[in-house]
């Protein structure tokens, strides 16, 4: 071919081929993300036992008052003392509360043994 030939048409098979790969790849990422897990429908077993310990929830509101699983808790170490130190702790704190005192709450958490402390927030 010269410098002088004109092309008459462009091949586009190569480029449908490309998108129909993506668009692939889009719709079989997209049920993941929907879903956030891969979906299974799991066995039944009448003896099977969770995997995971439940999380405990501890609740601060923002005057202080702390609730275990939305009991009252007077004193905590008392409280998460009925608990194995490998259950998860999971810190649900009022927008409002002083950053100083949740981070005192946590200290004290951890400071009973407990590794697995995680903060739950809300999605804006």
């Amino acid at each position: 071919m010269s410098d002088s030939d004109e092309m008459d048409g462009i091949n586009i098979v190569p480029l449908v081929d490309v998108m129909l790969v993506l668009l692939t790849i889009v719709l079989t990422t997209a049920t993941f993300v929907v879903n956030g897990r891969i979906p299974v429908d799991l066995a039944k077993s009448s003896t099977a036992t969770s995997a995971q310990p439940a999380p405990l929830v501890l609740t601060a509101t923002a005057q202080q008052v702390l609730y275990l699983n939305d009991q009252p808790v007077t004193n905590l170490a008392s409280a998460l003392a009925a608990y194995p130190h490998s259950t998860p702790v999971v810190v649900r704190a009022d927008g409002q509360m002083v950053l100083a005192a949740f981070v005192e709450l946590v200290d004290k958490v951890k400071a009973l043994g407990f590794a697995q402390v995680s903060l739950e927030v809300k999605r804006v």
